[in-house]
C-alpha cells in the first residue's frame, strides 16, 4: 500500500498557501502610502474597460447590420452602416490606446512601490545577511527585480482580462440568448469540459516554471560571480572548471525548459483543437436558422463573433494556462520571500525574554561577560565558551588562534550578525563602532563617496579627505584621478587588495569611531604600512580589537586573547617594553 501523503490533500494545501500568498502580497499595495494614486489609475482603468466593452458590443450590432446590407444588396443601408463602422473604429482606437497606457502606468507604480518595499525589508534586521543561509530562498535578487516586475504586470493583465471577461459575458450573453438558447447551453458545456481537460493536461507546468526561474537565476548568478572574481580565476587558471560549471548550469536550465516545451506542446494540441472547434460550433447551430429564413445572414456572423467573445470569457484558464502557470510560479517565489521577511520583522519587533542574552549600550567600553559564541545554524556548534573581557577606549586586544576557533565569529557576535547563545554583551551603539573586514567592500561611485562610505552625507571637507588620503599612503591613487574626488572608476578592479585595505583605514580615520574591529585588516599590507596604521590608531585614541595570525601584530596590542579548538580561551597581558 502506498504510504505517501494523499496527493489531493497536498495539492489542496499548496493551493491554499498560494492563494494566501497572492492575497498577502497584493493587498498591501492598495493600503500603502500610494494608495490614492493607485486608486485613481484603477478607477480610470475600470472606466476605460467598461467603455471598450460597450464599444465592442456596439460594433457587433453594426457589423451585423453591415453584413446584412451587403447580403441584401441594399446600397443606402450599406453606406449608412459603413459610416457607423468607421465611427466605432474611431472611438475604439483612443479608448484602446489609453486603456493600455493606464495599465502600464499602474503596473509601473505597483512595481516601484513593491520593489522599494521589499528592498527596505531586505535590509531590515540584516535580512539580506541572514538569507544567505536559507535553504528555501534562492536568488533573492532575482525575486526582487524580475519576479516583482513580472508579478505586477501580469497581475494587472489577469485582473483586466477577468474584468473584461465579466463585461463581455454580461454584454454578449444576452446577444447569444436572443439568437438561440441552445447556443448558450452548448457554449457552457463546451467551456466547462475544456477547462477541466486543460487543468488536467497542464497542471505540471506550475512546478516546472518554478524550477525554471530558479535554474535561470543560478545560471545568471554564476556569470556574475565569474565577472566579480575574474582576476582570481585567471591566476588559478580555473577557466576549464568555471566553463564546465556554467555549461552545467545552462544545461540544467535547458533540460527543464525542454520539459516545459513538451508540456506546452501537449497543452497546445488540446487548446488549438478547442479553438478550431469553437469557430464552427455557432455556425453549425445558427446556419439552419438562416436556411429556414428565421434569421438574417448578419445574425450568423454576429453569432460567431458573440460566441467567440463569450467563449473566450468563460475559457480564461484554457487560453491563458501557459501564462498562468508561469505567473503562479512567480507568486510562489515572491510569497516565500515575503513570508521569510515577515519572520525577520517579527523577530525584531518581539521583545527578548527576561532570561535571554542582552546587548547593552555603553559608550565607554566593550564588555563581554561569560559570552558563549555559537554558529547561527540549527546545529549551534559552540566555538567559544563563556568569554569575558573588558576593553575601554584607547585600549587594544588581539584575538589569535588556529583556523576555525571562532576569531571572526567573536566579531560577528559583537556586531550583532550572529545571535548570542548565552551571557551578555555591552558595547557602544553600532553607529559609534566600525568593522574592517579582510577584503574591504568597494562601492560604485566617485572617490569621495568611496572614502566616506557608508555615510557620504557626512560634513567632511575635501581638505580633510585629502589629508587623510596622504596619511594612509594613498597619494598615488589621488594622482591617478588627477586629484579629482568626483572621478568614478571601477574601484574593485583599479585598486589592489592592499590599496583597498588602505581605503578602509582612510574610512576609519575620517569617521573616527569610539572602537574599531579589524578582521585581518592589514593582511595585504607590508610591515611598514602595518606599523604606521597601528601607530595612527593608538594616536587617535580609538579602542580596537584585531583578529590576525601574524605574530608581529602582538607588539601593537596591550592584550592577546588566544582561542582554542575546545572552546576554551586565555588572555595574556603584554609588558610595556613589548607593547
Amino acid at each position: 500500500m502506498d504510504q505517501t501523503a494523499d496527493p489531493p490533500t497536498e495539492q489542496h494545501t499548496e493551493f491554499r498557501t498560494l492563494a494566501r500568498q497572492l492575497w498577502t502580497i497584493s493587498k498591501v499595495f492598495f493600503a500603502s502610502e500610494v494608495r490614492y494614486k493607485a486608486l485613481r489609475f484603477t478607477i480610470i482603468l475600470l472606466t476605460l474597460s467598461l467603455c471598450v466593452g460597450g464599444v465592442q458590443v456596439l460594433m457587433s450590432y453594426v457589423a451585423r447590420d453591415f453584413m446584412s446590407a451587403i447580403a441584401e444588396k441594399d446600397v443606402p443601408a450599406y453606406w449608412k452602416w459603413l459610416w457607423w463602422y468607421l465611427g466605432t473604429f474611431a472611438a475604439a482606437v483612443p479608448l484602446g490606446v489609453y486603456y493600455r497606457w493606464t495599465e502600464e502606468r499602474l503596473a509601473l507604480l505597483w512595481r516601484e512601490w513593491m520593489a522599494t518595499h521589499l528592498i527596505k525589508r531586505y535590509f531590515n534586521n540584516r535580512a539580506y545577511y541572514r538569507l544567505r543561509g536559507s535553504a528555501s530562498i534562492d536568488n533573492p535578487d532575482q525575486r526582487i527585480s524580475e519576479d516583482v516586475r513580472n508579478f505586477t504586470a501580469t497581475s494587472l493583465s489577469f485582473m483586466l482580462i477577468t474584468l473584461n471577461a465579466g463585461v463581455t459575458l454580461i454584454a454578449f450573453l444576452g446577444v447569444l440568448w436572443t439568437i438561440s438558447s441552445t447556443l448558450v447551453c452548448v457554449l457552457f458545456v463546451y467551456a466547462v469540459a475544456g477547462t477541466g481537460l486543460s487543468i488536467l493536461i497542464g497542471r505540471r507546468l506550475i512546478g516546472l516554471n518554478y524550477r525554471q526561474y530558479q535554474k535561470e537565476a543560478d545560471f545568471r548568478y554564476s556569470l556574475v560571480r565569474v565577472r566579480d572574481n575574474a582576476e582570481s580565476i585567471a591566476f588559478y587558471r580555473g577557466e576549464p572548471r568555471e566553463r564546465g560549471d556554467l555549461i552545467g548550469r545552462l544545461g540544467a536550465a535547458v533540460l527543464n525548459m525542454l520539459s516545459i516545451i513538451g508540456w506546452n506542446r501537449n497543452l497546445a494540441f488540446f487548446v488549438t483543437s478547442y479553438n478550431y472547434a469553437a469557430i464552427v460550433l455557432p455556425v453549425v447551430i445558427v446556419a439552419p436558422l438562416f436556411m429556414r429564413s428565421e434569421v438574417e445572414f448578419g445574425v450568423v456572423t454576429q453569432s460567431a463573433g458573440a460566441f467567440a467573445q463569450v467563449l473566450a470569457a468563460v475559457s480564461l484558464i484554457i487560453t491563458q494556462f501557459e501564462r498562468l502557470s508561469a505567473y503562479l510560479a512567480g507568486v510562489q517565489r515572491l510569497g516565500m520571500l515575503w513570508d521569510d521577511l515577515d519572520e525577520f520583522d517579527a523577530e525584531e519587533d518581539q521583545p527578548a525574554p527576561a532570561d535571554s542574552q542582552e546587548v547593552k549600550d555603553d559608550s565607554r567600553t566593550v564588555k563581554l561577560d561569560k559570552l558563549t559564541v555559537c554558529t547561527p545554524d540549527a546545529a549551534k556548534k559552540i566555538l567559544v565558551t563563556e568569554l569575558s573581557f573588558e576593553l575601554r577606549r584607547n585600549q587594544s586586544l588581539l584575538i589569535m588562534g588556529a583556523s576555525g576557533t571562532g576569531k571572526s565569529s567573536v566579531l560577528r557576535t559583537i556586531a550583532g550578525l550572529w545571535p548570542i547563545s548565552s551571557g551578555s554583551l555591552a558595547r557602544p551603539p553600532l553607529r559609534d563602532i566600525m568593522f574592517l573586514p579582510q577584503r574591504p567592500y568597494m562601492i560604485d561611485g566617485n572617490l569621495r563617496d568611496q572614502l566616506l562610505y557608508p555615510y557620504p552625507e557626512r560634513n567632511v571637507s575635501d581638505a580633510q579627505i585629502i589629508a587623510v588620503v596622504g596619511k594612509v599612503n594613498l597619494a598615488d591613487v589621488l594622482d591617478r584621478v588627477d586629484h579629482d574626488l568626483d572621478r568614478v572608476l571601477d574601484w574593485i578592479n583599479v585598486l589592489s587588495v592592499g590599496e583597498q585595505q588602505r581605503v578602509a583605514f582612510a574610512r576609519l580615520f575620517l569617521r573616527a569611531p569610539a572602537f574599531a574591529f579589524l578582521d585581518e585588516a592589514t593582511s595585504a599590507l607590508d610591515e611598514d604600512n602595518q606599523a604606521r596604521f597601528y601607530q595612527l590608531l593608538k594616536d587617535s585614541r580609538i579602542g580596537f580589537i584585531s583578529v590576525g595570525h601574524r605574530t608581529t601584530l602582538i607588539k601593537y596590542h596591550e592584550r592577546v586573547l588566544q582561542l582554542h579548538r575546545s572552546g576554551s580561551w586565555k588572555i595574556t597581558h603584554q609588558r610595556e617594553d613589548q607593547a
